[in-house]
């Protein structure tokens, strides 16, 4: 077992916030654990990462599943035997369908992704942070400006990003007896592939649709780093990072 002096896990880091999170941790001397969903995304931030074996581990991972999570913390109290931070960021979006041709499933896969993951991932973190010796860690959530304002034909994903808030309150309380800090960064248009969209057109709150300003992603990795570089008596409850010009107070 290697003995690192800090250990963090990204969930979706295949692509995206998750991946430029999970390298700029790297660079940022963390030993890091890569979980996401499909291997081959992985396995290409792994290679782009560069870092020695003993440093970065992948382990594919559906936060929807109870057993997936389980073995993946697991696995990182095997190879490393703590854990001091989780970036949990693994969601999905769904827009454009109007609220009432949503279906059922389509619901629940968000749910069970957005919701359900993070709240298994916390959790499975919470429980190895508790026991651990020196005590504690730290979680941030990935909620979104949706989180407080809602986009057009989103229920889902603004249904979920407004329970992240409240999960991370919960944790943040329920967390100050064991050293367990959380907080959530609210992301407004970083250009992942998830958000391009964006830059081509999306439907504002009046029906029309406009281009919105993006930001580079690495702006958001670099918050995320500055979050995890606090110590435990020290906490960014909540950030919202942002595009200065894009729609969000009023959605106008």
């Amino acid at each position: 077992m290697s003995s690192p002096d800090k250990v963090a896990v990204v969930t979706g880091a295949g692509s995206g916030i998750g991946k430029a999170v999970a390298l700029a941790l790297l660079r940022a001397g963390y030993s890091v654990v890569l979980a996401g969903r499909r291997k081959e995304l992985l396995a290409q931030t792994l290679r782009e990462a560069g870092a020695p074996a003993a440093r970065v581990l992948a382990v594919p991972t559906d936060v929807r599943d109870p057993q997936a999570v389980r073995a993946l913390f697991g696995r990182i109290r095997e190879t490393y035997g703590r854990l001091d931070l989780l970036f949990n960021n693994a969601g999905i979006s769904v827009t454009g369908i109007a609220f009432e041709d949503l279906s059922v499933e389509t619901w629940r896969d968000v749910v069970d992704t957005n919701l359900t993951g993070m709240f298994l991932c916390a959790q499975a973190a919470y429980r190895l942070m508790k026991e651990q010796r020196p005590r504690g860690g730290r979680i941030i959530n990935n909620g979104s400006i949706s989180a407080e304002v809602p986009r057009p034909d989103s229920a889902p994903y603004a249904s979920t990003k407004h329970a992240v808030t409240g999960l991370t309150k919960s944790i943040s309380l329920d967390g100050r007896a064991y050293d367990i800090a959380c907080g959530q960064i609210d992301i407004g248009n970083a250009h992942t592939e998830l958000a391009a969209k964006m830059s081509k057109g999306v439907k504002q709150a009046n029906g029309e649709v406009k281009t919105e300003p993006m930001i580079d992603v690495a702006h958001v990795a670099e918050a995320v780093v500055h979050m995890a570089s606090l110590p435990l008596d020290a906490n960014v409850q909540f950030m919202t990072l942002m595009a200065t010009k894009m729609p969000y107070i009023g959605r106008g």
